[in-house]
């Protein structure tokens, strides 16, 4: 079995792939800022993407690196390109001084189009410094995550308890469950696939509408939702109403209304990984229901 090193392995994503690689019998070498519980096979490293002390300790005796950790949401550019690009190459560096053989990062389908958001700017650019690399790398743009776990998509699944979808103009959009992503992380950690970027999803040919997504969260908390595709204007206007209210922890801000208001953001087929290294195991409907009950057992829907 592999040692595999792992940035943000507190996060959501990370959290899943860090149980499912020590459920595979893999060692991990983990990054986080503060204090761990002890866990078997696994050794905790303090720091952070800054702290390149602490970085090639990560590093140090892996077979692969999964570089999960990144930046979602900044007040500027700069915080992005501080989280995602910045990071990143710190990250590159640790793993060729240690001599790693893969490097897996997890970026995004707004790489596809750095042009619409600071987020997707600053993962084109993280994408850009993994290509130009000596590494065996993988470049993996996951669509929507959803699971246990997540607070991304909290909002959508109450206010949809409340039978309300408010969505963007028009599109298509993918997904995928977190343990499928994970899964797909660990297989590529261990794959000789080679200098690829992967587009992965939930098996859905041709992606969701935002519609019918809104509506599979309905069922998921037993609403029928009444949708309502807003124009970009209004989301700008909710987008700063959420800085006022929710400040740093705002969900919806002006960066995001740029992306979610593009109309394509279903993955590329020729992009899709080969079905002998992975395939989605999570159905999108139960996985949804699955969210739910979560958001219920923790007293938040």
């Amino acid at each position: 079995m592999s040692v595999l090193s792992i940035t943000g392995a507190t996060g959501f994503v990370g959290k899943r792939t860090l149980d499912i690689a020590l459920a595979a019998g893999h060692r991990v070498r983990a990054l986080t800022r503060r204090p761990q519980p002890p866990r078997d096979n696994v050794v905790w490293v303090e720091g952070s993407l800054e702290d390149a002390a602490s970085l090639a300790q990560l590093a140090s005796g892996a077979d692969a690196v999964l570089h999960i950790a990144g930046i979602v949401n900044a007040p500027d550019l700069a915080g992005f390109v501080r989280g995602n690009v910045d990071g990143t190459a710190r990250m590159l560096a640790a793993a060729e001084s240690a001599g790693v053989r893969r490097f897996v990062l997890v970026s995004s389908l707004a790489a596809r189009e750095p042009r619409l958001s600071k987020y997707g700017r600053s993962k084109e650019r993280a994408e850009g410094l993994v290509r130009e690399s000596a590494l065996d790398w993988t470049i993996v743009r996951p669509p929507a995550v959803y699971g246990p776990g997540d607070m991304e998509m909290l909002d959508l699944f109450k206010l949809a308890k409340r039978g309300l979808a408010l969505l963007p103009p028009g599109g298509h959009m993918s997904a995928i469950h977190a343990d499928d992503l994970a899964r797909l992380l660990i297989a590529l950690a261990q794959s000789d696939s080679g200098r690829v970027i992967l587009e992965p999803d939930d098996g859905v040919e041709g992606g969701w509408t935002h519609e019918a997504f809104s509506r599979a969260v309905g069922d998921a908390v037993g609403r029928k939702i009444r949708a309502f595709a807003l124009p970009r204007t209004v989301l700008n206007a909710g987008a700063m109403l959420d800085g006022l209210f929710r400040r740093s922890g705002a969900k919806l801000t002006r960066d995001r209304v740029a992306y979610f208001c593009h109309p394509d953001w279903v993955v590329d087929p020729a992009r899709q990984p080969s079905g002998d290294l992975w395939k989605p195991q999570v159905e999108t409907r139960a996985g949804l229901a699955a969210t739910a009950a979560w958001y219920r057992e923790q007293g938040l829907l």
